[in-house]
């Protein structure tokens, strides 16, 4: 079942949109880049799929993208949507806040102030383009709390190999920084999100909620 909800932040309207599992272990609590909202492939492959392993999605459209921005506002205000939305979540299972990108560094800044119990990021930008000397990796160590990257191989803002080996990463083969893979690459684009599906939900079985309802291989993503 999905709803709708409208939630008030510092900034104006967030939106989150919530695919309830029937019987909830932990609840994913994801934003979206600053580039795109909360359709992308990867975010609603997530949605679509953990559900029905025990996993509740909220997608939280930022305000700037409620109200038709097309530039994503500064990073403070992000923070303060997805404090509002966690707040307003008052969720009776194990909080894990995620994102993709700008969302990934949102959520590391935040989880451990929300009490989070995990930090998922997708496409953490561990760098801006051109720049690896640039490292944002202190940002993404703020977190505090178990942390997975799922990591496109070809990501131009952080490849694989840049990140320490300490670091819980996932790798998408030949995927960029959004996570889109060559017609024909190694893996098709179905196959490379249900690499996303399986390894969130494997991290967060084995991480967040440990063996029971949310056990098991993930099912097909949906096509």
């Amino acid at each position: 079942m999905t709803t709708e909800l409208r939630v008030p932040t510092p900034h104006g309207e967030a939106r989150l949109v919530t695919s309830r599992s029937r019987h909830p272990v932990a609840t994913l609590l994801l934003s979206h880049g600053a580039g795109a909202g909360i359709d992308t492939a990867d975010l609603e492959a997530l949605a679509g799929n953990l559900p029905r392993h025990g996993i509740t999605v909220v997608r939280l459209e930022q305000p700037w993208k409620v109200a038709g921005k097309r530039v994503a506002t500064r990073p403070s205000s992000l923070d303060d949507a997805l404090v509002a939305a966690a707040n307003r979540l008052r969720t009776r299972t194990p909080l894990v806040v995620g994102g993709r990108s700008a969302g990934a560094r949102s959520a590391a800044r935040c989880a451990r102030q929300l009490g989070a119990a995990g930090c998922l990021a997708l496409s953490f930008p561990l760098h801006p383009v051109g720049h690896p000397e640039k490292s944002r990796l202190e940002e993404l160590r703020a977190a505090r709390v178990p942390t997975l990257v799922v990591q496109g191989e070809n990501d131009v803002m952080g490849r694989p190999e840049e990140f320490p080996s300490d670091v819980d990463l996932a790798v998408v083969p030949n995927a960029d920084h959004g996570l889109k893979v060559p017609v024909r690459g190694e893996v098709t684009q179905h196959e490379a999100l249900g690499i996303v599906v399986e390894a969130t939900l494997e991290w967060l079985v084995r991480e967040v909620v440990g063996e029971g309802p949310a056990g098991g291989a993930a099912g097909a993503v949906r096509g």
